[in-house]
C-alpha cells in the first residue's frame, strides 16, 4: 500500500444519502477473482445509459469532475453488503478520500466500508453536516472544485475564488499512522518479521523434538 501524502485533487460530490455498496459496485461486476479492473464499474447504474454510454447527467462524468481524487456523499455512506469490491472501484476510479457527513446518531459511513477503505489507503473525513452542505453549495459551481488534504494536519482545505475555505477533521490515531505509513494488515506484520522467523525456528525444533 502506498503512503498517504499531501495532495490537492479535484472533488465529486455525489448528493445521496445511503449510497450503498450495490451502488458502489452492483452485483454483476463481482464476477472476477483479480483485485484490477474495478474502477470503471463505480457507479455504473447512475453513470451509464442503458446502451453503456456515458450518462451526462451523473456528475462523474461532468468536465469538472474530470480526474476527480476527493468524493463527496451524504450520511452512512458505504452501506449494504460487506463487499471489499465497493472500495477497490473507489480507489481504482481514482479517489483517495472520502468525505461523508454525521448527522445525529446516524455516522457518516457504514463501519465495513470504513475499515476497507482504511485496508486499502482511502481516507475516510467525517465532518459536521452543515459543513458537508457546505462543500456541496461550493460543489455547484461549473468550474472544478479543488481542495488539499493533509492527514498530518488532520485539514481539508477547499479552494475558492474569494479565499480558502478550512475543515479540521478528526481520524484514528492507529489508521492515521497506518496511512501515513503506507501498511496495510500484512505490512503492518511484516515489521515483526524477524520476531516472527524467531518464533518459528523455535516452535519447528520443538515439533522435530517430539
Amino acid at each position: 500500500m502506498e503512503k498517504f501524502e499531501q495532495f490537492t485533487g479535484i472533488v465529486c460530490a455525489v448528493d445521496r444519502a445511503n449510497i450503498d455498496t450495490d451502488a458502489l459496485i452492483p452485483k454483476e461486476h463481482l464476477k472476477s477473482i483479480m483485485r484490477t479492473g474495478f474502477g470503471p464499474a463505480l457507479f455504473s447504474d447512475w453513470r451509464y445509459n442503458a446502451d453503456g454510454s456515458d450518462n451526462p447527467d451523473f456528475v462523474l462524468n461532468q468536465p469538472k469532475t474530470r480526474g476527480a481524487s476527493i468524493l463527496v456523499g451524504r450520511n452512512n455512506f458505504g452501506c449494504g453488503s460487506s463487499r471489499e469490491h465497493a472500495v477497490w472501484a473507489v480507489a481504482q476510479q481514482g479517489f483517495k478520500v472520502v468525505v461523508a457527513p454525521v448527522e445525529g446518531d446516524i455516522p457518516g459511513f457504514a463501519d465495513i466500508f470504513r475499515n476497507n477503505c482504511a485496508k486499502n489507503g482511502i481516507l475516510t473525513i467525517q465532518l459536521s453536516s452543515g459543513e458537508v452542505d457546505r462543500i456541496f453549495a461550493m460543489a455547484q459551481a461549473d468550474r472544478p472544485l479543488e481542495a488539499a488534504v493533509d492527514l498530518e494536519a488532520q485539514t481539508i482545505v477547499f479552494r475558492q475564488p474569494d479565499g480558502d475555505v478550512p475543515f479540521l477533521f478528526e481520524v484514528d490515531p492507529a489508521v492515521k499512522e497506518k496511512l501515513l505509513l503506507g501498511l496495510d494488515d500484512i505490512g503492518e506484520s511484516l515489521q515483526f518479521s524477524d520476531d516472527i522467523a524467531r518464533f518459528e525456528t523455535a516452535h519447528n525444533a520443538q515439533l522435530l523434538s517430539a
